[in-house]
């Protein structure tokens, strides 16, 4: 059924949508780091009534307030490309993925709006305790607005909370706290946000590891540097303990994107865990995956051939006889609405008990071989890798700054500093490879067993989704690196002196 379609125009539309969320993403978790920092730093002040913590606030409120804009730019451009590149998408679950995104932007959008102008410029217009909350408030809008965005991502990676009306060819809500707080979402909303807590961790070490390195604001940057690391360690261990029940979700619900992971071909009991190469662990993937050390997990080839027993007790259909009754489910349909039209109501019966029937597999009529339901396996598994390394190496990082810092030693430890410096880069990356796991790994699926993406594309021209890909490439590249430029200006600039420090404050 896709054969009318171009192809090039699917993997036009896929790379802007790619090229967007990627761009945006290296705004997203940085801002929603730094908030809890900034809010941490002026509640120090507000306590000990020392301008130091004012000055120092400051100075990251004015790094989080060019990130914050420019984030928000490339997040509408973001959420405009489901109507325009994917309104076959749109249309055929707009009641359900647009809910959370319609209170996002009612809801949280609004609120970092009203008090992120209070934040930035109500120092001496409002009083300390209503700056401190309008600080702390817009971090939480921020937070609020990654809870529902994050709800809509996850219900494409699990759908649950909906029916498909027949008459209107849509799925409709019929649960919303289901949608709203399905497992999946719950984990990936902690996993995905604390995760964004050591990316703003780690820019705040490095930048301030370089005030070190240039024997400039000492007392800041110590301080700044002992508020960040303790707020990256405690996020680190929370983000592991997430991203292994994260593993064990997606080893119940998106099988196949476990055993891309793993690169995993042929399954089987007491799976060990790959480390790299030859490395493995004994028995760790059936452990991660069904807690148990003997448990059953498939491979790439159990999961297309069929055959073995799941965990409900049912025996697993191959690839093959999932596409012949996706085959069912979209012909009776089509029966469906031959029947309506013609008001034959046992018509309309038969065909839409084979519609419930096959329904379950509906997705799954699109697809026209087999080897199109398995993702890019070297992308996932050395992206996985990428991920769950520099997340240990982050551990590690975060403890040695402690550490240092305990033994008042952290400003003479000129290798770490620039250990520090380079970590900034390091973490963007771990950042991104958890996305192109969680991304990639859904793929050939818009929406996990029932929407794949070459159904979920608009009609468009194949050369205007180029076009458009070429610009939004140059304008967001230009956002960048004019961000970069705004930002490195102001961190070379260094916190404001317009306050005395009374020299309380012993950071080291």
């Amino acid at each position: 059924m896709l054969e009318s379609i171009d192809t090039s125009m699917i993997d036009w539309s896929r790379a802007q949508f790619a090229l967007t969320a990627i761009y945006h993403w290296l705004f997203v978790p940085l801002t929603l780091g730094l908030a809890v920092i900034m809010a941490l730093m002026e509640t120090l002040y507000v306590a000990t009534d020392n301008e130091f913590w004012k000055r120092t606030a400051k100075f990251w409120m004015k790094l989080f307030g060019i990130n914050f804009a420019i984030g928000v730019a490339t997040g509408l451009i973001l959420e405009f490309q489901f109507g325009t590149n994917w309104s076959n998408y749109s249309w055929f679950v707009g009641d359900i993925f647009g809910a959370p995104l319609a209170i996002e932007g009612i809801l949280a959008f609004f609120m970092e709006a009203t008090f992120v102008a209070v934040m930035f410029f109500g120092w001496n217009k409002v009083s300390r305790g209503f700056h401190l909350a309008s600080t702390w408030l817009t971090g939480l809008g921020a937070t609020i607005s990654a809870w529902w965005i994050l709800v809509a991502n996850s219900w494409m990676q699990y759908p649950v909370g909906m029916e498909f009306n027949p008459v209107t060819m849509r799925n409709e809500m019929v649960d919303f706290m289901a949608v709203a707080f399905s497992p999946v979402a719950v984990m990936k909303f902690f996993h995905t946000v604390l995760s964004s807590w050591i990316v703003g961790a780690v820019f705040v070490v490095g930048v301030s590891a370089w005030y070190l390195l240039r024997k400039r604001e000492k007392q800041f940057a110590l301080a700044s540097m002992k508020i960040a690391a303790c707020v990256g360690l405690a996020a680190t261990l929370v983000t592991a303990g997430t991203g292994d029940q994260s593993a064990y979700q997606v080893a119940q619900v998106q099988p196949m994107k476990l055993a891309a992971m793993e690169g995993l071909y042929d399954g089987g009991t007491h799976q060990p865990l790959t480390v790299v190469g030859p490395v493995k662990i004994p028995e760790m993937l059936s452990f991660l995956a069904t807690r148990e050390l003997s448990g059953y997990v498939p491979g790439i080839n159990d999961l297309l051939d069929g055959g073995f027993r799941q965990t409900d007790g049912t025996v697993a259909l191959s690839a093959e006889e999932k596409m012949a009754n996706g085959k069912k489910a979209i012909a009776a349909l089509a029966d469906f609405r031959k029947a309506k039209e013609e008001n034959d109501e046992t018509a309309m019966q038969i065909a839409r008990s084979n519609l419930d029937k096959n329904m379950p597999y509906f997705g799954y009529g699109y697809i026209n071989e087999p080897s199109e339901l398995v993702p890019h396996v070297g992308m996932m598994f050395w992206s996985f890798r990428v991920m769950v390394g520099l997340g240990m190496y982050f551990i590690l990082f975060f403890l040695l700054i402690l550490f240092f810092t305990w033994r008042r030693r952290l400003g003479q430890v000129r290798w770490l500093h620039w250990v520090a410096l380079w970590s900034i880069p390091l973490v963007y990356i771990a950042s991104h490879a958890g996305w192109i796991v969680a991304e990639v790994g859904r793929q050939p699926w818009t929406i996990q067993d029932m929407l794949p993406v070459g159904a979920a594309v608009s009609k468009l021209e194949a050369g205007a989704v180029q076009t458009t890909y070429f610009i939004f490439l140059v304008m967001f590249t230009v956002l960048l690196v004019a961000e970069i430029g705004i930002m490195v200006k102001a961190i070379k600039k260094g916190p404001e002196e317009d306050k005395a420090i009374d020299g309380t404050v012993q950071p080291e």
